[in-house]
């Protein structure tokens, strides 16, 4: 046989057990199943009917294992046919009935899979081949069985809303069929028949006028289209389809009661409807409030060192972590595609978030079923009807002035207008971001203030995704700019008596203690008096720089104030510069300090290798071995004890200007943490957490209840109902945590620049202790930022491209008929050669439709 198997393409072979074998029972004509997707091909012969057994349990179509009740026998052609529970309670019974045409063809590829376990089992001692082929095949046993039904035992699932109204009246309850035993519902129509409900799905009359395209809801649904699932409160009727649901509904009740003739179970799920007006959806992932995993090679990827090593750490980690997961990926015991049951939660989530505007739509489309009432209009109807025509056709003659000839001049020039401040915005950014060599550091590198407009300005490229954020801080800078300007005196003589405290008395105290005997140390007096001069000597002329800036004080503070109307980050920007600016001097005594005290311990490290023999090979990088002569001993012993009794008094003086540099850089941290907090700072999504969870999913949630009221009959005439279980679909509100999860990993990166080991050896060592990279310490703010700018050649061909709006003609009033009825606005017909347009086409009259149906009324024109 050289045909191909239609499931998975491969050519039916003999290499499957003896027992699959068989024939049909029609036309004898023997064929064996795939060895690939265990499906048997088509029967050749026409009229057979191979494969459309029917059930004597369940009345349906498929195999005796399908069937809920577990039947020992079936009836097909008069002569019976084993199920395979028997044949398992039975292993003996097999070799009765293997050559019986009857067998069906699940059970006879389970019970394949087995006999091949159990043959592997006795023939796999001590070989590794037939134990690997053991667990393949109990592998494929498995997913046969899942694929194929067979460990299906009638279970149901119905999805119900649950705050779909309860009412006692007879209905039509519609929705999806995501399968045969899988139901998802979305309303019930009431005071309609079911075959008049399925007539006006298959012909589109109850999703008319919908807010959003149909197909595109019925695509993220992953339907076609909306089908009848059943009948509610309604009596049992042997003309229903067995596959609806019968569902018992009521204001006493708190769950609905349902049950189904091809189920033998009920699992009933209870969800809440997210409010699509009130923007409210659920989500199997939580809500990122970051743009992660971006790579910009202008921001992010600077080369040459400037990025952080914990940086290009935590980055080398996530790509190893990558490529790790991409390997176990291709090591799979078998590759296959996810089934429908797998892949059927996405879309029962879509289900979710479309159901209620599906069931609004619905319900206000079903008084197009049936029959409608006539009514001719009264005097005072027709009165206040031609008041309303004349208003309405005064507006849309201004509406039609507006946009015909001052809209266009409007839209103009916001977008030149628009385009002006792109361009002036993008001028800043490159003058922002110039580098001199790509080595160097650029200006907003460097200062706060630069980087801070640089935020801004990026944030004004896409101000409708920053508006929340710009405004919070925009109202807060007013506060704080009000209050700076009403009190910039006294603000200016504030920071003028904390200058002159701390970067000048404070100093100046502090290095004539050490010039001393500090702490009872005796240190080398010489040294000290030099050293102490020296510093002292530069304080004393930053004091007179100080003592000259001190007047134009408060214009700084006032200029510092009014840029608060830029926002709260702006000032705290400029007072970080500020502080930097001011206590230079504090930098410059660190940086001379630190470069003394670091030269001589090397020096002294050296001296100490010159005394065991040993020298430094700096083209290895190692300790080689090394003889000296008796003079370079002798000089070096000399220098050795020279400039160990001198290390204490330099490194007291490196300590005092090592902490005073460490509490600037603490003040700077905390500037730039306020910094990320006033751009970044969840306000929106914290308001959104208290006010309205909906808003912000973080996953969802099964929560399972007691089934023992559902269990009972709903009255004593009705039958026992089938065994339910409720579970409530619950949507999992997002955490704090993952809101604040960016400010964590904030003050770890600090945690771990400024308490690592690395930075105590570089304290002892005299080594430089640089600053937290600004790029590193901003990326929080970054990360609600696109990666790449869209340049202005794009952003004009982005404005320019919009569509533009469709041109509808003039709205014409057309007098009411005799029967009461006026045109609706949406149908278009030609009457007396004018176009007229109407709202729908079930209000069009019968006098003019000429007796037809409504339904086609808005395809079809009429002359007069």
């Amino acid at each position: 046989m050289g045909t191909r198997c239609t499931e998975c393409g491969l050519l039916w072979s003999q290499r499957v057990p003896e027992p699959v074998k068989k024939q049909c029972t029609k036309c004898k004509w023997g064929y064996v199943k795939c060895s690939g997707c265990a499906r048997s091909p088509p029967c050749r012969q026409p009229g057979c009917l191979q494969g459309q057994r029917k059930c004597t349990a369940c009345n349906g179509v498929g195999e005796t294992l399908s069937c809920s009740s577990r039947a020992e026998f079936d009836v097909y052609h008069g002569r019976p046919m084993v199920c395979f529970f028997k044949l398992r309670s039975n292993p003996a019974m097999w070799d009765e009935t293997v050559e019986s045409e009857h067998i069906p063809d699940s059970c006879r590829q389970l019970w394949s899979l087995i006999s091949s376990y159990m043959y592997l089992r006795r023939e796999a001692a001590g070989y590794i081949t037939a134990r690997w082929d053991l667990v393949t095949r109990l592998y494929e046993l498995a997913i046969f069985a899942w694929n194929y039904g067979v460990v299906n035992d009638g279970l149901m699932r119905v999805f119900w809303p649950a705050d779909l109204p309860r009412s006692d009246h007879k209905g039509v309850v519609v929705g999806w069929r995501n399968s045969a035993l899988d139901v998802f519902v979305l309303t019930i129509l009431e005071a309609v028949e079911p075959r008049n409900v399925e007539f006006a799905l298959k012909i589109g009359t109850l999703v008319r006028d919908a807010a959003h395209p149909v197909g595109r809801i019925y695509e993220l649904c992953g339907q076609s289209s909306i089908h009848v699932l059943g009948v509610s409160n309604t009596p049992d009727s042997a003309d229903l389809d067995s596959s609806w649901i019968h569902v018992v509904v009521g204001p006493g009740r708190r769950v609905p009661a349902v049950t189904c003739a091809r189920a033998s179970s009920i699992q009933l799920i209870l969800f809440e409807r997210p409010r699509p007006e009130r923007m409210q959806y659920i989500s199997l992932n939580p809500i990122a409030l970051a743009l992660d995993d971006k790579h910009d090679n202008s921001r992010q990827d600077v080369p040459d060192g400037s990025e952080d090593d914990d940086e290009k750490g935590e980055r080398r980690r996530k790509e190893q972590k990558r490529k790790l997961v991409e390997k176990l990926k291709q090591h799979s015991i078998s590759k296959r595609v996810p089934s429908e049951k797998e892949q059927a939660l996405a879309k029962i989530v879509n289900q979710i978030n479309c159901a209620w505007e599906l069931e609004q739509l619905l319900q206000k489309n079903v008084s197009r079923i049936g029959t409608r009432p006539k009514r001719s209009l009264s005097v005072s109807e027709r009165v206040v009807e031609s008041a309303t025509t004349a208003r309405d056709m005064m507006l849309v003659w201004m509406w039609n002035m507006f946009t015909v000839y001052v809209w266009p001049i409007i839209k103009r020039l916001f977008v030149m207008g628009l385009m002006a401040h792109r361009v002036a915005a993008e001028v800043l950014l490159r003058i922002l971001e110039w580098r001199a060599q790509p080595r160097y550091a650029a200006l907003k590198d460097i200062s706060a203030t630069a980087q801070q407009v640089e935020i801004r300005l990026q944030q004004f490229c896409y101000w409708p995704m920053h508006l929340w954020l710009v405004a919070n801080d925009v109202i807060i800078g007013i506060a704080l700019g009000s209050y700076i300007i009403d009190n910039a005196g006294w603000a200016a003589e504030e920071i003028s008596k904390l200058l002159s405290q701390y970067t000048v008395d404070a100093l100046q105290s502090s290095i004539s203690w050490l010039m001393g005997w500090p702490a009872g140390l005796k240190l080398n007096n010489e040294l000290g008096a030099f050293l102490g001069d020296l510093f002292l000597w530069v304080i004393e002329y930053w004091s007179s720089c100080i003592e000259a800036l001190r007047p134009i004080l408060p214009h700084i503070i006032w200029f510092i104030g009014f840029s608060s109307f830029a926002g709260a980050s702006m000032p705290i920007a400029l007072f970080s510069d500020l502080l930097s600016i001011l206590t230079v001097h504090i930098y410059s005594f660190y940086l001379a300090s630190a470069r003394i005290y670091h030269w001589q311990l090397n020096i002294l490290i050296s001296l100490f290798h010159l005394f065991r023999g040993k020298k430094h090979n700096v083209l290895r990088n190692r300790i080689d071995s090394c003889d000296y002569d008796l003079d370079q001993l002798l000089v070096g012993t000399i220098l050795f004890t020279l400039l160990f009794f001198l290390l204490p008094t330099v490194a007291v003086f490196y300590l005092n200007f090592a902490i005073a540099r460490m509490v600037i850089i603490s003040l700077k941290a905390v500037f730039d943490t306020m910094l990320s907090c006033l751009n970044h700072f969840p306000l929106f999504a914290l308001m959104l957490r208290v006010k309205d969870p909906g808003r912000l999913p973080g996953g969802i949630r099964f929560e399972l209840r007691d089934t023992q009221d559902f269990r009972r009959p709903v009255n004593d005439s009705s039958p026992q109902l089938s065994s339910t279980s409720v579970i409530h679909l619950k949507s999992v509100e997002l955490k704090f945590k993952a809101m604040f999860y960016q400010y964590f990993q904030m003050g770890q990166r600090i945690r771990k620049h400024y308490l690592s080991p690395r930075v105590l050896l570089c304290l002892l060592t005299g080594k430089f202790v640089p600053p937290l990279n600004r790029k590193n310490l901003y990326s929080l703010q970054y990360s609600m930022l696109p990666a790449r700018r869209a340049g202005v050649m794009e952003m004009w061909t982005a404005v320019n491209s919009l569509p533009e709006p469709k041109k509808r003609m003039p709205v014409l009033h057309v007098p009411v008929l005799a029967n009461g009825r006026k045109f609706p606005k949406g149908a278009v017909l030609s009457w007396k050669g004018r176009v007229v347009f109407f709202a729908s086409a079930a209000d069009v009259p019968l006098a003019c439709l000429g007796g037809r149906d409504r339904s086609d009324a808005q395809h079809t024109s009429y002359q007069g």
